[in-house]
């Protein structure tokens, strides 16, 4: 079973994460959104008592040195709400920022906010992706109906994420979990996080995948 992890946003507690997937020679797609980094770390927003900084563009490659960058969009916008020019510029030019900041082919998408209707699709194929990961959760999670409406399997902090990763053994051989690292807001969830990776990694039966291999 392939077993593939996508996190959004790019903020500093990906630094940490990146160093925890290195030790158990984790696979991941990290989605970002270049037009929000600036060049040294900067305040992002609250997630309840936790302040959230966004990484600085100094620091991108080496923290995520290894692992697919995937596009999530310039500045993180409803993109359904945007005009053709205003989407084509979130899409397109944020993709060309990533591969010249990474040197390296930005094949995926993940949608603001879930969010997206027939334009946006449109406008993420017409850009250069082979897929786009939506949030929506769907069993049998792989192949797609649509690569641009691409599921996911559970969200990291799932209650029942061991029970949809058993299922996913029989639902066609994929898992796909996802969330936002600024989450981990303890160590008691740190340490939850690192048991997942850890029982996945010793798992015979897993394979860690970044989402664009399965393309």
């Amino acid at each position: 079973m392939k077993i593939v992890q996508s996190w959004d946003d790019g903020v500093v507690d990906d630094a940490r994460l990146s160093g925890l997937l290195r030790r158990f020679h984790a696979r991941a797609t990290f989605n970002l959104n270049p037009g929000l980094h600036q060049q040294r770390r900067s305040f992002g927003w609250r997630h309840g008592d936790k302040d959230v900084w966004r990484l600085g563009r100094d620091e991108l490659a080496t923290v995520y040195a290894g692992f697919e960058i995937a596009n999530h969009s310039l500045t993180h916008p409803n993109l359904p709400d945007l005009s053709t020019l205003e989407l084509e510029r979130e899409v397109r030019d944020s993709r060309h920022i990533l591969q010249d900041w990474f040197q390296q082919p930005v094949r995926g998408f993940c949608y603001p906010f879930g969010s997206y209707n027939p334009a946006v699709k449109e406008a993420v194929r017409a850009a250069g992706h082979v897929y786009a990961r939506t949030v929506a959760e769907c069993e049998p999670l792989f192949p797609p109906a649509d690569p641009f409406e691409f599921g996911v399997s559970c969200r990291f902090v799932d209650p029942a994420f061991w029970t949809r990763y058993e299922q996913a053994k029989t639902f066609g051989g994929v898992f796909l979990f996802w969330g936002h690292s600024y989450e981990l807001v303890n160590e008691a969830m740190w340490a939850d996080l690192e048991d997942k990776i850890a029982r996945i990694s010793a798992d015979p039966a897993a394979e860690w995948a970044s989402v664009e291999t399965l393309f």
